[in-house]
């Protein structure tokens, strides 16, 4: 497997299956790990990060997305860690595992290859789960990005569990940004499909059954990738980037389209409320991958985010551009940090951007997931080659002021949680946690930074018995909510 990925990696110079993107290929468990520092005897808990990692050589070209869900995690007690990773086993990953070879094309393939394939969501493409993990009700839960089944991981051990309906109570799919309210314990979720003009919306309660579900309808098709939560409403968007079907069905490829004549719309309805209850709000056309909070105030819904204004490559591409060049230019995200006011009473829209600078991948303090809350902790984007990052950026959105954590030259990070302390103080009295990978030794490290100081150098740095590959989103689970 490793030497025909590898082989296969050099002969199409893809740059997102060398060096820090390159898979790896065994499942270790790690103790007694060197520690640089020393681990702060008040972390109790697991920081778990997914992403893609293709276990066979890729049918046709390999794009970043597509490769098989692996979850790293660190577990953390007593100033001690443990390393653990695992492939998450979803239903064509064994398959595959089975046949012991890929069997799809994957985004940037021809569909038609793939037209025997059983369809997900109105694409013929792999569920990975890659995308994104969160926690709720005693599992953790993996999720695609292009809204597919959710899979139930064992959060110490990181087994795959199987597919989570809920008790039989999900009746559909599930996009991977779900939101999970750490005071009520309830998780909203949403789930679109390519071809049919809705966008559905669900809550799961504490006990881990879907309480409330309903469709709301949109002019066309729609992707949104996230979504956002305050205390007692849900923000669902209709944003302007668009497949376009006739491509897809005569050329049997993804077309992603950027309808700057369109404008962004977000509909918000009451956390139980239903699709006639969904009041829309109009602002500039845009493309939002990921939120960072929402919160109510006065009259208002106040939604932190970041957009990217062109979410398609501006430069034209040449005709004879090749596959990898292409993948390059639709992952340059070029976004910044902004802010919407939607205003409950006259339904107006304010907004309006708090930061330039290129950032993306967001997290903060998730207890205050759907209150007002005041910082957040961003991936600072390296756009020179591949999309990759340099850095972590510390936003205060109240006093306007930002501080960037660097990696260090040849560093990557990867998302990076907030850890609160116990019995914290204030909103930021905490940790920051990351996994690093120095391109230049192929080594990779677990960094600890004080929240407060996330400019000094880590608190501790944990050395890894294997390279931790670049990857996508991430959480934190506190043993406390694990072990109660």
């Amino acid at each position: 497997m490793k030497n025909d990925i590898m082989n296969y990696a050099l002969e199409m110079a893809n740059p997102y299956l060398l060096g820090p993107y390159a898979p790896v290929f065994e499942e270790i468990v790690a103790d007694n790990l060197e520690v640089t520092g020393e681990i702060p005897q008040d972390i109790h808990g697991t920081y778990v990060r997914n992403g893609p990692n293709p276990r066979f050589e890729p049918e046709g070209h390999y794009h970043w997305f597509d490769g098989d869900g692996m979850l790293h995690a660190i577990q953390i007690e007593n100033g001690k860690a443990i390393y653990r990773n695992r492939w998450i086993r979803t239903s064509n990953f064994k398959e595959e595992t089975q046949a012991e070879k890929s069997l799809w094309q994957g985004l940037m393939g021809r569909f038609s290859a793939n037209k025997d394939r059983p369809w997900n969501r109105g694409v013929p493409l792999k569920d990975t789960a890659n995308t994104a993990v969160a926690y709720h009700n005693g599992k953790l839960l993996a999720g695609w990005y292009m809204c597919g089944d959710l899979y139930a991981i064992d959060p110490v051990t990181l087994e795959t569990k199987g597919v989570e309906s809920f008790g039989g109570t999900l009746q559909s799919k599930a996009m991977a940004h779900v939101k999970v309210d750490e005071h009520s314990n309830e998780m909203m979720f949403f789930d679109y499909e390519l071809t049919k003009a809705y966008i559905a919306y669900g809550v799961v309660d504490g006990t881990g059954k879907v309480t409330h579900f309903t469709k709301v309808k949109t002019p066309g098709p729609r992707v949104p990738h996230d979504m956002a939560i305050t205390e007692n409403y849900s923000i669902l968007m209709d944003l302007p980037l668009i497949y376009d079907l006739n491509v897809m069905v005569s050329k049997g490829k993804a077309a992603p389209v950027f309808q700057r004549d369109l404008p962004s719309r977000f509909g918000i309805l009451p956390r139980f409320g239903t699709a006639d209850q969904v009041r829309w709000f109009e602002a500039k056309p845009c493309y939002i991958y990921h939120t960072i909070n929402a919160w109510e105030e006065g009259d208002e819904i106040i939604m932190d985010c970041c957009i990217n204004p062109e979410p398609t490559p501006q430069k034209k591409l040449p005709p004879n551009a090749t596959p990898e060049e292409k993948l390059n230019a639709y992952l340059r995200l070029d976004a910044h940090l902004y802010r919407y006011h939607f205003n409950m009473k006259t339904g107006q829209t304010k907004e309006y951007a708090l930061d330039d600078r290129s950032t993306e991948f967001p997290l903060m303090n998730s207890q205050y997931l759907g209150r007002k809350s005041r910082f957040a902790y961003n991936q600072h984007l390296d756009l020179s080659e591949k999309l990759r990052f340099d850095g972590i950026v510390k936003y205060d959105t109240q006093k306007q002021t930002a501080e960037t954590h660097w990696y260090g030259d040849g560093v990557s990070g990867s998302e990076s949680p907030f850890i609160p302390k116990p019995n914290a103080k204030d909103e930021d009295d905490g940790y920051v946690i990351s996994f690093v990978t120095d391109a230049r030794t192929d080594l990779s490290e677990v960094i600890i930074l004080d929240a407060k100081n996330i400019t000094d150098a880590p608190l501790a740095r944990i050395k890894l018995p294997q390279r931790v590959p670049l990857g996508f989103h991430a959480c934190w689970v506190n043993n406390d909510r694990i072990f109660n």
